[in-house]
């Protein structure tokens, strides 16, 4: 498994890249995504994403959305089975954290958007 701290810096690096293959191969097939951003796309209120295969769906309309998106690595939050990545979007300019808990495989397998 890799560490937090690569695991932050190529998650970040990929989404500046807005490479979306290489954005989703930190995920689990059967991930649940959850972020209030969510909504806007999916129509879901519950902000929840499921799976990989919607993951992708949801992900390449937001990055359709915003071309100019770049993300800037704030800190980087240490669990037992988890990461947490502070951010800033140039998008929104909004301050957001991600944790993401990975599984025995080191893929993220749940994930929460937080925006301040």
């Amino acid at each position: 498994m890799i560490s937090a701290d690569d695991l932050a810096a190529e998650w970040i690096a990929a989404w500046n890249a807005h490479d979306l293959p290489r954005i989703l191969s930190h995920y689990a097939e059967d991930v649940v995504f959850t972020s209030p951003a969510s909504t806007r796309i999916t129509g879901d209120p519950t902000g929840r994403v499921v799976g990989k295969v919607a993951l992708t769906d949801y992900w390449r309309q937001a990055l359709e959305l915003a071309p100019d998106l770049t993300f800037t690595l704030r800190a980087i939050y240490r669990g037992p089975e988890s990461v947490a990545i502070r951010y800033h979007s140039s998008r929104t300019g909004a301050e957001v954290v991600e944790a993401l808990r990975r599984g025995p495989d080191g893929q993220v397998v749940e994930a929460y958007a937080y925006y301040e």
